[in-house]
């Protein structure tokens, strides 16, 4: 009875980050770091593009300090992922990180694949 809820926690554990990933982007590569839980934190994702996503709803970059302010006071432990395509220009980048500095968010992970 142990041994199957073992291997059940093992499947969820593996399959659980792979399925907040719903918009896809190539990420950079880096070296494997702690992170946060990735089920309860908020995915920012920026596409090639530029499109930014709040989960799975978009944002525009005018508006993305105040919806993170808002997440923000409703959760004061917010934790947030950062999912960025390895192609947007990193001002961009930039723009988010000042934003979410700015908002008071203490956890932030920057999400990587592998090297």
């Amino acid at each position: 009875m142990v041994d199957v809820m073992l291997v059940l926690l093992i499947v969820f554990i593996i399959t659980a980050p792979l399925l907040t990933n719903s918009v896809k982007v190539n990420l950079p590569k880096a070296a494997p770091t702690q992170s946060t839980d990735q089920n309860k934190a908020l995915v920012i994702s920026v596409k090639p593009d530029g499109a930014i996503f709040l989960d799975k709803d978009p944002v525009k970059l005018e508006n993305f300090e105040q919806e993170i302010t808002q997440r923000k006071n409703t959760n004061s432990k917010l934790a947030l992922n950062l999912n960025a395509d390895e192609t947007v220009p990193y001002g961009t980048v930039a723009k988010l990180l000042a934003s979410i500095e700015r908002v008071g968010v203490e956890k932030l992970s920057v999400i990587t694949e592998p090297k």
